[in-house]
């Protein structure tokens, strides 16, 4: 059961209900929801195969950002090239569907964020990698590092988790 006062602060970050919140999966060092852990189904029974779900204003803007740059262009391409890094994003993608099947198959190999083939939304991989902590999602991680030294990241990241 979720705390009621957990899902009202996550309503507030996204400015909306919730959908389908299983569990706070990260919290900030100051306690305030970060990612949210969904049901394979929402209540209405619609798929939602996104498991982890980034909630926290301050780290939607940032992952905005680097989208924006061109991050997840250079991420793809470098998959591509690098058989180590496309080993280890596939090894994520199988972990994903394997925590979400336990909880309800959906009956599909899709994942999130583009994974396992390129990178779609830089959102769910960093909720990915702080949901589960560094070493599952290595591009995840790697736009955390990069969002680690930012200045607005203090109080949402764990100091020195993801430099």
């Amino acid at each position: 059961m979720v705390d009621p006062a957990d899902l009202d602060a996550v309503a507030r970050q996204l400015g909306r209900e919730p959908r389908g919140v299983l569990e706070i999966a990260y919290r900030c060092p100051n306690g305030e929801p970060g990612v949210v852990k969904t049901a394979p189904r929402l209540p209405d029974g619609t798929p939602f195969p996104t498991l982890y779900y980034l909630t926290h204003p301050v780290l939607t803007a940032a992952a905005g950002r680097l989208e924006s740059s061109g991050m997840m262009r250079e991420m793809t391409e470098r998959l591509r090239r690098d058989p180590d890094l496309a080993a280890a994003y596939r090894r994520a993608h199988e972990s994903y569907l394997a925590e979400r099947d336990a909880i309800e198959p959906l009956g599909t190999t899709t994942s999130a964020g583009g994974m396992p083939d390129r990178v779609k939304c830089l959102h769910v991989l960093i909720a990915h990698s702080l949901a589960k902590g560094p070493g599952v999602n290595p591009l995840g991680d790697e736009a955390l590092a990069v969002l680690a030294g930012q200045p607005s990241m203090a109080g949402i990241l764990v100091p020195g988790e993801w430099t």
